[in-house]
């Protein structure tokens, strides 16, 4: 429906691939990747676990080693205390400050850096819609709030897209 949705997530599973979408900002990473924890070859040293040989006796000792430099493996999401991956901050507040309309959905608004893009989208001059059936901290930055669970407003927000297509088609 619309080829220029930019999807920012602190989400770690693949749920929105599996959902279709492709344009995905990832800011705690992703769980299903592995990097070096030295990050030899660069930040982040993304390491394939399926290419890995390993026997029996090597998953008993913990996690693989990195190939390049042999520090062990772990899941390339971002920890308590790490610092998010600048690239993907840096595209978040790009496609913030690029948007029309901000979707910000189920979320406390208290993770920062995230908590600001909502601000920074509307100081741009987008359009900041709240979906969460709990107020919280956007409450000043909003424009609307839609005051029920994402898994009930959304497909409504679908339906209502669909119908207004379907009229614009017909006339």
């Amino acid at each position: 429906r619309f080829p220029n949705l930019q999807i920012i997530t602190q989400n770690v599973d693949d749920l929105h691939e599996q959902a279709g979408s492709t344009r995905i900002i990832r800011l705690h990473g992703r769980i299903r990747d592995n990097k070096c924890f030295a990050n030899c070859q660069g930040d982040p040293t993304l390491v394939d676990v399926m290419q890995l040989a390993l026997s029996d006796a090597d998953r008993e000792h913990g996690p693989p080693p990195c190939p390049h430099c042999s520090a062990p493996l772990r899941p390339a999401v971002v920890w308590f205390g790490e610092m998010l991956p600048a690239d993907q901050i840096r595209a978040a507040h790009q496609a913030a400050e690029a948007s029309d309309v901000m979707l910000v959905v189920g979320t406390s608004g208290q993770v920062q850096p995230a908590a600001n893009l909502p601000i920074i989208a509307g100081r741009a001059g987008a359009k900041i819609i709240e979906i969460n059936p709990v107020d919280n901290a956007f409450a000043t930055s909003r424009d609307v709030w839609l005051a029920a669970p994402s898994g009930e407003v959304l497909p409504r927000i679908v339906a209502a897209l669909d119908a207004l297509g379907a009229r614009d088609r017909e006339g």
